[in-house]
Order: C-alpha cells, then sequence, then structure tokens
C-alpha cells in the first residue's frame, strides 16, 4: 500500500474554504496529492486560512482544467455519490473502498473523486469510475460538507494502510499494468464509433448502451494487453465494414 499514490480529486469545488478545509483533512491522515478541477476562486486567502499547517497540500495541488486531465494516468477510480443512479454502479462503504484502494496503491495511481457541493459528481462524471463510494448517514440528516467527506475517506485509508496484515493482492502476479483511464476513454470513443459502423448503435437514439458497457469494462478492469488485443478487434471490424460498404 502507497498513499503517494492516492490523489484527492476535487471537481468545480465552489468555496475556497472548503478546499483548505480537505487539505488540512488530508494532512492530518498522511495524505498529500490533491488535485483541482475547474475550482471556481482558488487561489484565495480563504483557503490558506482554512488549511491552517496544511498550506503545503495548497502549495503542490494541481489545478487542471479538466477532470480527464485530473485522472488520465489513474489505473484505478472511485467516485463519491450519495444517492442512487438509474444504472447501478458497483458501491462500497467508505472501510470497504478503502481496503480496495490501498490494495490497488501499491503498484496503481488511484483517484479519489469529489463533486460540487450542492449537487456532487454528474452521471457522466461517475461513468469513468470502477466504483461508486457511499457514506452511510442517519437517516433525518443525511448531508456532508466537503471537508467532512474527504476526512472520513482520508480516515478510512490511513486505517487500511495502518493493518499490519495487508490484504493479498490477486493482481500482484499480473503480467500487463492495468489500462489507464485515459486509454479506456480512448477504448470506449473507439468501441461507440465500431458499433455505429456495424448499425449496432444507432446515434439517435443510443438508450444506455455505452454507459452498459462502461460499467461492464470497469467492474472487469482491462490490462494494456488486453486493451490492445480489443481495439485491434474493433479496428478490423471497421475495415470489414468499409469494404462491404463498398460492395464486390
Amino acid at each position: 500500500m502507497n498513499k503517494n499514490n492516492i490523489r484527492i480529486v476535487l471537481v468545480n469545488t465552489s468555496h475556497p474554504g472548503n478546499i483548505g478545509g480537505v487539505a488540512r483533512a488530508m494532512k492530518n491522515m498522511g495524505l498529500s496529492r490533491l488535485y483541482l478541477v475547474a475550482p471556481r476562486d482558488y487561489p484565495h486567502e480563504q483557503a490558506e486560512w482554512r488549511a491552517v499547517s496544511a498550506k503545503d497540500i495548497l502549495d503542490t495541488a494541481v489545478v487542471v482544467p479538466t477532470l480527464h486531465d485530473a485522472i488520465a494516468d489513474c489505473q484505478f477510480v472511485v467516485g463519491t455519490s450519495a444517492r442512487e443512479r438509474r444504472i447501478p454502479w458497483p458501491l462500497l462503504d467508505a472501510r470497504q473502498c478503502a481496503k480496495r484502494m490501498g490494495v490497488a496503491s501499491s503498484q496503481e495511481q488511484v483517484a479519489v473523486l469529489f463533486g460540487r457541493e450542492d449537487r456532487g459528481l454528474t452521471n457522466e462524471e461517475l461513468r469513468v469510475c470502477n466504483l461508486h463510494l457511499n457514506i452511510p448517514t442517519a437517516g433525518a440528516y443525511t448531508s456532508l460538507n466537503l471537508g467532512m467527506a474527504v476526512q472520513i475517506v482520508a480516515y478510512e485509508l490511513h486505517m487500511a494502510m495502518s493493518v499490519p496484515e495487508v490484504p493479498t493482492n490477486e493482481f500482484e502476479q499480473w503480467d500487463s499494468p492495468f489500462a489507464s483511464q485515459g486509454n479506456m476513454e480512448h477504448f470506449y470513443q473507439h468501441l461507440e464509433e465500431t458499433l455505429i459502423d456495424v448499425e449496432f448503435l444507432d446515434p439517435a437514439a443510443p438508450r444506455q448502451l455505452m454507459s452498459r458497457l462502461r460499467r461492464l469494462y470497469s467492474r472487469v478492469r482491462l490490462d494494456d494487453m488486453e486493451l490492445n488485443i480489443l481495439r485491434g478487434i474493433l479496428t478490423e471490424t471497421q475495415k470489414w465494414v468499409r469494404r462491404a460498404r463498398k460492395g464486390p
């Protein structure tokens, strides 16, 4: 398990004070890598004030314009979600998810995504994740502020990595690294184009086909070699379609 391979990603944070609170929560639990996706008001003195002694986390924070820029090199991505989705994704609580992230971090880049204060992550952003993380709360009041949510997840990561007996990584001897999120996005684009070419997917009425395929491949987790094989199959399929359209 390697905390240096785990990044906290905040998407479109509205209030700079929340960024400072997150930095403090991270430093409390030994996390140091903070990514900020298009924050509305940053840098800001309120962020530094809330960070207290964690200003070094802010100083090294990476500010990027898009979520893709923040996670393109990650092999394992977790999105926090407070509500049920039309298409359910693999969902774990913070403690279960921290164990999975801890194991993955031994060899992979891991990202934990936190959404906007008022509405969280969009469905599109959650679709890029391998797992969804939910923090159970009492039914009478389910709202958590951003700093509290990060603190809970960071605490569970800290505890999972403090356990003397590290869970066995079933992929420890895997022969090829897992595909990065950036390469998976290229694959999904290629897959969608091919499905349109063979007329399996109607772009005018796509329904939930690509969302369900994303869920399938996120659950399986492809390595680089498997991804190259699948993209090779898609490329050859497109070639046959073009030949068939040209006629004999």
